[in-house]
């Protein structure tokens, strides 16, 4: 009796052995799938930009580039208008997410305090915000009257804060021990004092997630630049990239002589410039990142 109940723990041990490996097995292949039709289109891009506009058309799967070549980037490097956008992007994505963080640092403080009187009405008129908007022409004609077409500030002070983050930021401060904040305060720090010498400090997570998305948001934003800016001078990266591509399609379509600037090689280089800095600065905020994710999604 008991070598046969042995014999049938073994072989349960046996099939649930098999059952992990096969789960283990399609698990890997299944996110090796994901990855690769991720990493994919990047490295496409990738090799498509250090490519020759001859060796782009010699095949149309790109794992390698067939004829090297750095045309593209030495025609994007010698534009005046493209470091006078990426000059319009770096101040609208630090000054703007400077003002964001700040906005959204001190109301999401405010509105975690569960004595204050009115926080309900606050947050709900936070969230009233995220279903109700008021439209792209009445925003428009906003921007306009208080005189900020054709300036950075319209592509900073319209967003200057999100509520989505908000919230985030509101719900992490909600987890903190409110014991810190009551220990300052009777060793005599001021409000101020609280949030800049306690809460921040141990909201790194949260806190570098936020400035992230913010960060993200500034630099890909072409569309209110579409709208608020007509002047070259002032046109952000996304949308010097967005008219030089148009334009480039409209000269090939019309018979331009021209090879290799209106080729897709010129196109995969600005992208991939437009690309780069997000992506250096990404492996620096990646631990935080991750961290912040967690945080703050289910407390309301």
């Amino acid at each position: 009796m008991m070598a046969r109940t042995e014999r049938t723990k073994a072989s349960s041990h046996i099939r649930e052995s098999l059952g992990s490996r096969i789960f283990n097995v399609v698990n890997v292949l299944l996110l090796g799938f994901i990855a690769f039709t991720t990493f994919y289109p990047f490295w496409d891009c990738f090799v498509v930009s250090f490519s020759s506009l001859k060796g782009y058309l010699a095949t149309s799967v790109h794992l390698w580039p067939s004829e090297w070549s750095l045309e593209g980037y030495r025609y994007m490097v010698s534009s005046a208008e493209l470091w006078s956008s990426y000059a319009n992007s770096i101040i609208i994505t630090v000054g703007g997410t400077a003002i964001n963080m700040i906005i959204t640092i001190m109301a999401a403080y405010v509105l975690s305090k569960r004595n204050l009187k009115g926080h309900r009405v606050l947050m709900f008129l936070a969230v009233f915000t995220m279903m109700f908007s008021g439209g792209i022409i009445p925003t428009y004609m906003v921007v306009k009257d208080v005189g900020l077409m054709n300036s950075l500030w319209a592509m900073i002070l319209p967003t200057a804060v999100n509520t989505y983050n908000l919230i985030i930021l509101r719900n992490f401060f909600l987890d903190l021990p409110a014991e810190l904040e009551e220990a300052a305060l009777l060793d005599g720090c001021t409000e101020a004092g609280v949030l800049f010498r306690i809460m921040l400090p141990i909201s790194k997570p949260a806190v570098t997630t936020v400035t992230l998305f913010y960060a993200v948001d500034h630099w890909n934003d072409f569309f209110s630049a579409i709208m608020y800016i007509n002047k070259k001078q002032q046109w952000p990266l996304q949308l010097f990239l967005r008219s030089m591509l148009f334009q480039n399609d409209a000269a090939y379509a019309s018979g331009g002589e021209s090879l290799f600037l209106l080729g897709q090689p010129m196109k995969m280089a600005a992208v991939m410039m437009a690309i780069i800095p997000i992506m250096c600065a990404y492996p620096f905020f990646q631990r935080y990142f991750t961290a912040g994710m967690t945080v703050g999604a289910v407390k309301g």
